[in-house]
């Protein structure tokens, strides 16, 4: 990797002097949290984080297809709960906050006997600055027991997951009274459970509509650092599973991927980073490079078959006997997910890390678009484009770069407010990225470079 000793310059067009490229810091989060994110992470409350897990475990099932017109127990009822809460905390938005309900009918699948309705609750917080860029955090209200297709019995759910619908509500709550400078939307899902059909059906409606989607989390599973197994707890650890190459990718993509790689440079794989960069305090993220866990799948893969970036938080280590179970004893073991086994402070802690990762992404300018690497020609040269951002208060550029064999950026450079950069370092041995800073110093994910002519 080139040292700060090496010489190496870089020419940005024209007008712009040579200057020195130096290492430099790479990492996202080189400015201190905001009065404002420090008030907001300040403002999550675990009491209320309880009171609404309790609430959705009351309604005794929340099984996709349970009743839909109880008003005491079923899917209908926690519908009707969750979107009035939303309401609630929209009345304090000066109305920058619309709450609807996205209903649809989801036709016989293996999992869905009849045709059914499912209907996503959803809080959209409108962007002051940049309205059209979207971020979007979700749980999913549904719940099941061991018996997939059993509507019937108890099905607490209060891990999986009242526990990720609590921070969904919660953020949705404690920014409704602000004003950020992007688009942040909160949504319950239903029908996670039969086939993720409700975020499937969200994803499908926003990639119609064409909204900018530059990043999606799923939260899902996020009740407890602690197993209840005898293993130790990790309380302030949470996993966000994130994957490489793009769900999405085409064959054409794979081709060039396959000859100049970048395997570990998809814009989820980049999200990844940003989180980390931008964890709050107290907290540790522990970035799993694969999109879910063996067997298993979530939410975010239905933004990801959309090709959004989107990834899933999840707790440090499941207890199995705690999900997808009947409630019943067993041979001395109890299983059920059972609220007795969530931790509030904990699920607070994780709403946290949301909250820090949503705010600095609606903050900070949107990440670069179209970049893309000059291979016009054969040289020890790099040549970098990309199109100049929107955002009233951009300030520049910043290119980032890693050795190949470097899970992280390593070394930056500020290269202004520009759109083309040369820099006396080959391609051939460093994998290069561009991310967009503003005037307050906020950065955006970085979005490595595509070969082009």
């Amino acid at each position: 990797m080139a040292k700060s000793s090496r010489r190496a310059f870089l020419s940005v067009t024209a007008a712009a002097a040579a200057a020195p490229l130096v290492a430099g810091e790479a990492r996202a989060g080189g400015v201190a949290p905001s009065r404002e994110l420090r008030a907001i992470l300040r403002e999550i409350d675990p009491r209320r984080i309880e009171a609404i897990v309790r609430k959705l475990v009351s309604f005794g099932t929340r099984h996709t297809l349970s009743s839909q017109d109880d008003p005491v127990r079923g899917i209908g009822a926690a519908r009707d709960w969750i979107f009035a809460e939303l309401q609630r905390y929209a009345a304090t938005s000066n109305q920058r906050m619309t709450v609807e309900l996205q209903s649809f009918v989801q036709p016989v699948s293996p999992r869905v006997p009849v045709p059914t309705t499912i209907t996503n609750v959803i809080a959209t917080l409108r962007g002051s600055v940049t309205p059209e860029r979207t971020y979007v955090v979700t749980g999913h209200y549904d719940s099941r027991v061991t018996d997939v297709m059993d509507a019937v019995k108890d099905a607490p759910g209060a891990d999986d997951d009242a526990s990720g619908v609590a921070v969904a509500m919660e953020l949705a709550r404690v920014m409704a009274t602000r004003r950020p400078e992007a688009t942040i939307v909160f949504a319950a899902v239903a029908g996670e459970e039969q086939g993720l059909y409700g975020s499937d059906h969200m994803a499908q409606v926003y990639r119609d509509r064409g909204t900018d989607i530059q990043a999606m989390f799923s939260n899902d599973i996020v009740g407890t650092g602690d197993a209840h197994d005898g293993t130790r707890p990790a309380n302030r650890t949470v996993r966000l599973f994130v994957e490489g190459v793009p769900t999405s990718e085409t064959a054409a993509e794979a081709t060039t991927r396959k000859s100049v790689g970048g395997e570990n440079d998809g814009p989820s794989r980049q999200l990844g980073r940003f989180v980390k960069d931008v964890e709050p305090e107290g907290t540790d993220v522990r970035v799993i490079w694969r999109r879910d866990r063996y067997l298993r799948g979530s939410d975010h893969i239905s933004f990801l078959l959309r090709g959004y970036p989107a990834a899933r938080f999840t707790e440090p280590r499941e207890n199995f006997a705690h999900e997808h179970q009947d409630v019943r004893v067993e041979n001395g073991i109890q299983y059920g997910d059972l609220i007795e086994f969530c931790d509030f402070d904990y699920i607070a802690r994780v709403a946290r890390v949301n909250a820090a990762v949503l705010w600095s992404l609606a903050e900070a300018p949107g990440t670069p678009r179209g970049v893309v690497i000059d291979t016009t020609q054969l040289t020890n040269e790099t040549t970098l484009r990309w199109e100049l951002g929107t955002e009233p208060d951009l300030a520049g550029y910043e290119v980032v770069w890693r050795e190949t064999t470097a899970p992280d950026w390593e070394h930056s450079r500020a290269v202004g407010k520009v759109t083309t950069v040369t820099i006396d370092l080959s391609k051939d041995n460093v994998f290069f990225g561009v991310r967009a800073l503003d005037k307050d110093g906020h950065r955006s994910p970085v979005a490595a470079p595509k070969p082009s002519s």
